[in-house]
């Protein structure tokens, strides 16, 4: 099951906000042994969004999908899974209870009665409407939950709330998949050299070695190193293991220095 990253919001792609969900991500999936296999970002279009679920509903994808599922004009996550699931938005009991105990918890730090039929406190039940038949994922941070469909699950674009909630997800639902395969990367750096010229051995290594993936990152340097490649292989620890072997063998053989012999300052 490959794992996938939605991020809506216009405030991302307009760069009014810096997206931290995505690192996030990456650290809660690498901490359990998973990876994250895609992502994408999406500006708050009700048309886009719901296309984008309809093509990852119809996968056997887990997907995470940060932002959108709040209650203003603005927030159009929750209409968006259900038009792409086909099924009506309900008031989930659970999240309804979740968020007038939220109402409540405010009015009392505010020395106030709650009045949960007030106009306001109603509209804000609407952050509980979710597509019919989702479950809900507890918030720690405020109480108002997210909520799950399938595969898919659904969290605010807060990032204090983002990592408690998937961490939720991961380890209630997910823990049979932790650590199942061994991983391993090996990595060395490459001086007075272009791609083009270790592309060859790159090509050699992953026909001869199927468990790998080869990678190149190209440097331009800094004010410590200068102008390099890291070159690398990673994958199956034992494959891994022997491709690199080999590769140290093939860049010494192109005649390629592995240590930066730029002069000192």
């Amino acid at each position: 099951m490959a794992i996938g990253l939605i991020i809506i919001g216009d405030e991302i792609l307009s760069g009014k906000r810096a997206d931290k969900h995505f690192p996030k991500v990456i650290e809660l999936l690498s901490a359990r042994g998973l990876q994250l296999d895609w992502a994408e970002y999406i500006g708050d279009q009700r048309a886009r969004i719901t296309a984008t679920l309809c093509r990852t509903f119809a996968s056997a994808d887990i997907v995470f999908c940060c932002g959108g599922i709040g209650a203003t004009p603005d927030d159009h996550t929750r209409q968006c899974a259900a038009a792409a699931l086909g099924v009506p938005l309900v008031l989930h009991p659970e999240a309804k209870e979740k968020i007038q105990e939220r109402i409540t918890d405010m009015a009392v730090e505010a020395g106030m009665a709650p009045d949960l039929n007030s106009a306001e406190n109603l509209q804000r039940l609407k952050m509980g409407e979710f597509p019919q038949g989702a479950r809900i994922i507890p918030n720690p941070f405020n109480k108002i939950p997210g909520f799950s469909v399938a595969y898919h699950h659904f969290v605010p674009g807060f990032p204090v709330m983002v990592g408690p909630m998937i961490a939720s997800v991961l380890d209630n639902e997910y823990a049979h998949l932790f650590n199942r395969e061994a991983r391993l990367e090996k990595s060395v750096r490459v001086f007075d050299a272009m791609e083009s010229y270790l592309t060859p051995l790159m090509e050699a290594i992953e026909a001869e070695f199927t468990l790998v993936k080869v990678f190149s990152l190209p440097s331009v340097g800094d004010a410590e190193t200068r102008r390099h490649i890291e070159l690398g292989v990673k994958g199956e620890p034992a494959q891994v293991e022997a491709a690199f072997a080999k590769m140290l063998l093939g860049i010494e053989a192109l005649g390629i220095a592995l240590i930066d012999r730029s002069p000192t300052v």
